[in-house]
């Protein structure tokens, strides 16, 4: 069993097609693997029991780091949140994204009018950030990192993690690394007015910033790339749902995706750890041009957690390419070229 990186976020929007031009104008996320309308049928227990019509586009920006499944319901109008959701309360509350300079970074989204906020600001683990909200609104973390998959001229990157909202930073901390390897903490925190830019962010908060000790290994390791996930709680704050009374699918942050190998190991580790899987497709399931099973399950506050374990992957679709994943040794990465393939399929 391996867990080769963050695959994707999962981001409900009004419209898949505005959203990905935006993506791709302001995060460089401009290369399609796929965009398909689909009835989404496996998970009902998010979906009020009742099969969806739904259009997604997967995303990915070719400096590196996971992607965006963009995800758009077209029978109903996708439910905006209820609430702003503020720094302590519960679920994914935003996203990361790498870059090599921040400053850079920050720059280039104030020229294109982006709605930026505050300053570059000095983590505790001494790299630099600052945070800027998407079209709709979701707050993304923008990151320095020195671990780029290509050199392009757009300076900001894939996805390099999640912010994740808790009631019991230490009973999550048990699930993200002996479940997804998140071992290795960088910086333990607790302070007041450290995230004094976002909503509810001059309350004091405990932070817990988590990363692998060791390189990610898999098919898809070297583009992917390393990644972090930071907890946040806020003691004495009376923290919501981010997701209350809405369903998957609706507006905002619907899940986290890791791309694995070896998903009945993976099923039967995240039980133990009294995090059952609560969807699985449980064979290889049609994803248009590519193939695999999904699976996912909930931390401990409720965050939806979806596993990919890809079967096949369309490189050159026009010459109808493709690779068949289960024919490879699973720590075995794809050549770079073959990886850099997918921005001409």
């Amino acid at each position: 069993m391996l867990i080769s990186g963050i695959q994707q976020l999962g981001v409900g929007v009004l419209n898949a097609d505005v959203a990905f031009s935006w993506y791709k104008t302001h995060f460089g996320a401009g290369v399609q693997v796929f965009a398909e309308n689909a009835i989404a049928d496996r998970m009902l227990p998010y979906t009020q029991n009742e099969p969806r019509m739904r259009y997604a586009i997967l995303a990915l920006n070719m400096r590196g780091g996971g992607g965006f499944e963009i995800w758009q319901y077209t029978e109903r109008t996708p439910v905006a949140p209820l609430f702003e959701a503020e720094v302590g309360d519960l679920g994914i509350f935003g996203g990361k994204l790498k870059c090599a300079d921040a400053h850079v970074a920050f720059r280039f989204l104030q020229r294109r009018g982006a709605d930026l906020l505050g300053k570059v600001t000095m983590r505790p683990d001494n790299t630099q950030s600052f945070w800027v909200r998407d079209l709709y609104g979701n707050p993304y973390e923008v990151v320095e990192s020195a671990v780029h998959f290509t050199n392009r001229k757009h300076p900001i990157g894939g996805v390099f993690g999640a912010v994740i909202g808790c009631s019991d930073i230490d009973k999550s901390m048990v699930f993200y690394q002996n479940v997804l390897g998140y071992d290795k903490v960088i910086f333990d925190t607790t302070e007041s007015g450290a995230l004094v830019n976002l909503p509810g962010g001059d309350r004091p908060v405990r932070r817990v910033l988590l990363r692998s000790s060791t390189q990610r290994k898999g098919a898809f390791a070297p583009l992917l790339g390393p990644a972090e996930i930071e907890l946040i709680q806020a003691p004495g704050y009376k923290a919501r749902k981010i997701f209350e009374g809405r369903d998957w699918g609706d507006q905002g942050f619907i899940h986290l995706c890791f791309d694995v190998r070896g998903m009945d190991d993976l099923k039967e580790l995240s039980a133990k750890h009294g995090q059952p899987f609560t969807v699985d497709t449980g064979e290889s399931f049609d994803m248009g041009d590519a193939a695999g099973r999904f699976a996912y399950c909930e931390d401990p506050d409720g965050a939806l957690i979806e596993f990919v374990e890809t079967h096949k992957l369309p490189i050159l679709k026009k010459l109808g390419w493709s690779i068949d994943l289960r024919k490879r040794p699973e720590d075995k990465a794809l050549p770079k070229m073959l990886l850099r393939a997918l921005e001409l399929g």
